[in-house]
């Protein structure tokens, strides 16, 4: 059967690769062999190959029009719900995903945010009307713009722990606190494909509100604390190599003696480069030493998530302070230079959690 009748199948397989990610659901119903097509390793490696990939920036990211609980005294509290927000890098375009199935409140709180294919894996977080701990899991398919129920995270519910993947088949967690705000040093993995979690030896140490990235087939756990420091961010780091299923000496000396008042968010760009936002410095990793290499904008400091594109940019997104509008930047790393993102008031709200993704 040909992909599209009277084409020659490479003019066929050129069209698909060409189409807006957009119209994958639509793709995917045309008829199985599209929908097959699509859905292969293979389709997603050559439209990067080609130039054709889109690169997505996803957000947890609040509403503006939030309701407020009124209280008897007359005051208000905001009471943010957060749903998932996309940005389009290259076209500067935005738009929202349908909402999680039951879950009319909105995402959980403090939720993590991977991505694994064309997959987006919701991790974990507080739920928005108990603030109770969650463990749930959340998958969203952008072939099909549907959500699916995954499988819990076992060991019980945990906060704020580190969180990141291999962009293939796996996300990997570590860290955070239980429920009773006990700093957690156990880690575990979750295969998307297979649904299925699988146990990590734990790490050297406890770490809540660690942070990680994946980078160079390892999963590094970055900073954190133990349950008797509270708020004292270590400045070491550990990594787990997927290769030999084992973590590495932990580093001592990982963060700067400046960047632990409060956890860095980092990033790792597919040139090796290892990026980090501190306060209002923006870092880079050269050798075993952090230097800065600029000033990140005033009205960005507060920085929630961090990207490196394929195009050599790294994608900002935070806000002044905490209740001002969430706005974005690139900085070039070829020349230094940082270049506001277009924004609409409608995502202008705050962001907690993001992931990058290329499809």
């Amino acid at each position: 059967m040909e992909l599209i009748p009277d084409l020659p199948e490479t003019v066929a397989r050129e069209c698909l690769l060409r189409s807006s990610y957009h119209q994958f659901p639509l793709m995917a119903s045309v008829c199985k062999l599209w929908q097959r097509e699509i859905s292969l390793p293979d389709f997603f490696r050559h439209r990067k190959a080609s130039g054709h990939s889109q690169e997505l920036v996803v957000l947890s990211q609040a509403h503006v029009d939030d309701p407020v609980n009124k209280l008897g005294s007359g005051k208000t509290i905001p009471t943010p719900v957060y749903r998932i927000s996309v940005l389009e890098l290259g076209s500067g375009l935005r738009s929202e995903l349908p909402p999680v199935p039951g879950q009319s409140k909105g995402l959980p709180l403090f939720c993590r945010l991977a991505s694994v294919g064309s997959d987006l894996v919701v991790l974990g977080g507080l739920d928005p009307v108990t603030w109770r701990t969650s463990d749930s899991v959340f998958v969203f398919s952008f072939l099909t713009s549907t959500w699916r129920v995954g499988k819990s995270m076992p060991r019980g519910p945990r906060s704020f722990f580190a969180c990141a993947s291999d962009s293939e088949r796996n996300v990997f967690v570590a860290g955070g606190h239980d429920e009773d705000k006990n700093a957690m040093m156990s880690a575990i993995v979750y295969d998307v494909a297979e649904d299925k979690w699988a146990f990590l030896p734990d790490m050297g140490r406890e770490r809540d509100e660690c942070t990680a990235i994946f980078h160079a087939g390892k999963f590094h756990v970055i900073g954190g604390y133990a349950t008797e420091e509270q708020g004292q961010f270590s400045r070491t780091a550990e990594s787990f190599d997927v290769s030999t299923w084992r973590w590495g000496s932990q580093a001592d000396e990982f963060l700067s003696s400046g960047m632990t008042t409060w956890p860095p968010v980092c990033a790792a760009g597919e040139n090796g480069g290892l990026y980090a936002c501190c306060r209002r410095g923006l870092m880079v990793m050269r050798g075993e030493t952090w230097h800065k290499v600029g000033e990140i904008p005033a009205d960005v400091c507060n920085v929630s998530y961090v990207a490196v594109s394929r195009s050599g940019k790294l994608v900002v997104i935070g806000s002044a302070r905490y209740g001002e509008p969430s706005v974005g930047y690139s900085w070039d790393i070829s020349n230094s230079r940082w270049v506001k993102l277009e924004t609409h008031e409608k995502y202008e709200g705050h962001v907690q959690a993001g992931c990058f993704l290329e499809m």
